[in-house]
């Protein structure tokens, strides 16, 4: 198929994701200007709008290449500009007992709360998205994931609905920790930062207790989001090799790592190496987060509602076990580093 061809096939889809996401962008700076903060982010309105497009109205099967387009490549490489955010220098302070055992929780929390879900019924796919997101980064870390593990749209949306209230609900419940169970500030930050999701999260549950708390807290998640290079490349390693030993001839080759984990890598090693200007960083995130923000779009316009409904319960229960499981192991690491 010729390039032009191609484009006029990719176009339809690629305009209606487009569409969506705008949308979800409008509907986020509306609750900023009602509420003076984000309380949905503009990634799990665009799943949502484009499930409620899908499901009001059939789609045209002429938008599906560009929808299907959106979904896989674009995200692929919002995935590989994100490895640009990443710098191993920006966590040198932590001390390496303190990154250690981040490295350890991490493992320990991604292994507890995929045997929860396998216990409580979720497919092993959706079992280890929740994982992943509760373990490492919420989002970031589900839509890093999902491609590598090869998880369908239904999973990834139930993933990302569910876990996104768990990291609301953290943010309010979080400060009760450390006004009621006589944490030090330092001992809090470090829990806020090894259980709250995303970095804006972190901010928002260590603001109420101080500067320090923001520091700590900041710090220690910038290293538990290092952790997501590893994870995907371990899951890549795993998921191709079980598709070279489900190839009965062995005669197909397989790529055991996907191109986008090497770009992820790539560039989280030039950043690190100061090769990627900072002038340059920003500009990359920007566009890495507003091609996730398509990505999901394209995927709410590809879920069947009914298929994330009858995951519901069990995907609540499993998310909320492992934050729990989480929090426990993470409270074990603080007493184990004797943190004051």
């Amino acid at each position: 198929m010729s390039l032009a061809r191609r484009a006029n096939t990719i176009l339809p889809g690629l305009a209606l994701t487009c569409a969506v996401a705008s949308l979800a962008y409008a509907g986020e700076h509306l609750e900023i200007g009602l509420f003076g903060g984000r309380w949905i982010e503009s990634l799990v309105l665009a799943i949502a709008i484009g499930i409620a497009v899908c499901t009001l109205k059939p789609l045209n099967p002429a938008m599906k290449p560009g929808i299907d387009f959106s979904a896989k490549t674009l995200l692929e490489i919002a995935i590989v500009l994100l490895g640009a955010s990443i710098s191993l220098p920006a966590i040198r302070g932590a001390g390496v007992w303190l990154i250690a055992g981040i490295a350890i929780v991490v493992i320990l929390s991604i292994a507890a709360t995929y045997v929860i879900g396998r216990a409580l019924g979720l497919p092993p796919r959706l079992a280890t998205l929740i994982a992943c997101g509760n373990s490492i980064c919420g989002n970031s870390a589900i839509v890093a994931v999902a491609p590598v593990i090869e998880a369908d749209s239904q999973e990834i949306a139930a993933a990302l609905a569910f876990t996104a209230v768990l990291g609301i609900a953290a943010v309010f419940l979080l400060p009760l920790f450390y006004f009621h169970l006589g944490m030090s500030v330092p001992q809090y930050g470090t829990l806020a930062g090894l259980t709250v999701y995303a970095v804006p999260q972190v901010l928002a549950a260590t603001a109420p207790v101080g500067l320090l708390a923001i520091q700590t807290g900041t710090l220690v998640k910038l290293v538990r989001v290092l952790m997501l290079g590893p994870v995907i490349f371990l899951f890549g390693i795993i998921t191709k090799a079980e598709a070279v030993g489900a190839d009965a001839r062995g005669s197909h080759h397989h790529s055991l790592v996907p191109w986008f984990i090497c770009g992820f890598l790539g560039l989280m090693a030039l950043r690190s190496f100061g090769l990627i200007p900072d002038t340059l960083v920003a500009p990359m995130e920007v566009v890495s987060g507003i091609l996730t923000v398509i990505a999901m779009a394209a995927l709410g316009l590809s879920v069947n509602i009914r298929s994330v409904a009858h995951a519901g319960g069990r995907v609540i229960a499993a998310a909320t076990l492992s934050l729990l499981m989480l929090g426990l192991i993470s409270y074990g690491l603080i007493a184990v580093l004797q943190i004051q």
